[in-house]
């Protein structure tokens, strides 16, 4: 792929070597930011190639513009394996982002002032879920449920009194930092009972979804929102699923409500990715995200740390700093590791105590290295690498130790050597 960046390394030889660093960056170091993953050649080809040229307002065969044809083949690809994959009726593949297809969703069911039942951010839900410097905080009443403080899961029971007190005309399910499977039959259950809409967004374990190592969210619900990476693989994006009676809805929220032209590029890769998604080699893949997860924490529980739950079901790890070692931030542990070539990011816990920007805890999670080929014997490994630079995370030494480590292992695991080694 490098020779295919002459061009760019001629007339603008600034921002090819940026990307050429951040290859070498995510080459060279443990990518274990849940939220993150490593898409094939394939998807980034089809990401770069000329269908970002073109205007394509509308849906295949309903367009505003002439020349669509060749877009329009995939596009219709892209909503065919969307729907295979996940057992939907409908689905919309034009949103920019995970963000911009709930918003699409919200606006198909509700009005401003409308109220939603999200989860709590800091218990691990998502800005988009009802935080008041969100969008939905902003347009939407808001009420807002959690997890247990004891055991740190969702208490069904304590969600449908709530919902039953609250009101409200949506229930969104689903989190960007919750490690334990959801019940979303139970979440539809409440939600008819309380004569509220159903939505949830499942971006983070789609892919889990997709393959069947998480019960699916859509015979359960009114619509389904995701990104179209992380556990799924694909490009940075967002899709929507419904069913044929909502489809027209969705279809107008999207577009012209919420957006213009849609993304062809993003739009063909999407396509890619889930033709993907469909080998039985992704639900191995699957499979073995869950297990390196487990092992991962299994790992850092033997170390002392305190996971949140006590576990994991799913593709991440939340820790809670406090209890091992409480006079160290997130935001500083976040830093200790990075430094000696391990990403994670800082998060919030529940039972905060400290700023979103500060946090108690680490989110950790496991699909971007076993993409690259890593197993549990990896993941014990690396548990063994971050108990020792968060002992003290401030000694030097120890991170330049580790760090010489990480990429010997890193070595062994080659990722786009075309561009890494540019």
């Amino acid at each position: 792929m490098a020779d295919t960046m002459e061009h760019l390394k001629q007339t603008d030889p600034e921002v090819y070597d940026s990307i050429i660093s951040e290859a070498r960056r995510q080459a060279d170091g443990l990518e274990l930011i849940a939220s993150e993953n490593f898409v094939s050649r394939a998807v980034l080809e089809a990401m770069g190639s000329v269908m970002t040229n073109k205007y394509a307002e509308g849906l295949p065969g309903k367009r505003y513009y002439g020349g669509c044809e060749f877009v329009d083949i995939a596009e219709d690809k892209a909503r065919e394996r969307a729907k295979r994959l996940f057992g939907a009726e409908h689905a919309n593949v034009q949103a920019h982002s995970g963000a911009q297809a709930n918003m699409a969703a919200y606006f198909t069911f509700l009005s401003p002032g409308d109220k939603i039942l999200g989860m709590n951010l800091s218990h691990g839900g998502h800005l988009t879920h009802g935080s008041p410097v969100n969008f939905s905080g902003r347009l939407f009443e808001v009420a807002s449920y959690g997890v247990g403080d004891d055991d740190g899961l969702i208490d069904y029971d304590a969600v449908r009194e709530l919902a039953l007190n609250e009101k409200p005309a949506m229930i969104v399910a689903g989190a960007s930092a919750y490690p334990r499977i959801i019940d979303f039959e139970r979440f539809g259950e409440i939600a008819r009972e309380a004569g509220a809409r159903m939505l949830v967004d499942m971006a983070h374990i789609a892919g889990l979804v997709a393959t069947g190592h998480h019960p699916s969210p859509v015979p359960h619900s009114d619509v389904v929102t995701t990104t179209t990476h992380k556990t799924l693989r694909g490009p940075r994006g967002g899709l929507i699923l419904c069913t044929e009676e909502h489809a027209k809805g969705i279809d107008k929220s999207v577009f012209p409500f919420m957006q213009g032209g849609p993304l062809m590029h993003v739009i063909a890769a999407k396509a890619v990715a889930f033709k993907e998604a469909l080998e039985p080699t992704f639900t191995d893949y699957s499979a073995q995200v869950i297990a390196n997860a487990q092992a991962l924490g299994a790992g850092l529980v033997d170390h002392g740390f305190h996971l949140v739950s006590g576990g994991t079901d799913n593709h991440l790890l939340l820790v809670d700093l406090r209890p091992s070692h409480d006079e160290l931030t997130g935001k500083d542990a976040e830093h200790a590791l990075e430094s000696a070539g391990i990403t994670v990011n800082k998060n919030t816990v529940p039972g905060e105590t400290r700023s979103p920007f500060v946090t108690s805890g680490l989110r950790i999670g496991t699909p971007a290295l076993t993409t690259r080929g890593m197993k549990e014997d990896e993941m014990r490994r690396i548990s063994d690498w971050m108990a020792h630079i968060l002992e003290k995370p401030y000694d030097e030494d120890r991170i330049d130790a580790v760090r010489a480590e990480v990429r010997e292992m890193c070595d062994e695991f080659p990722l786009y050597r075309e561009l890494s080694t540019a």
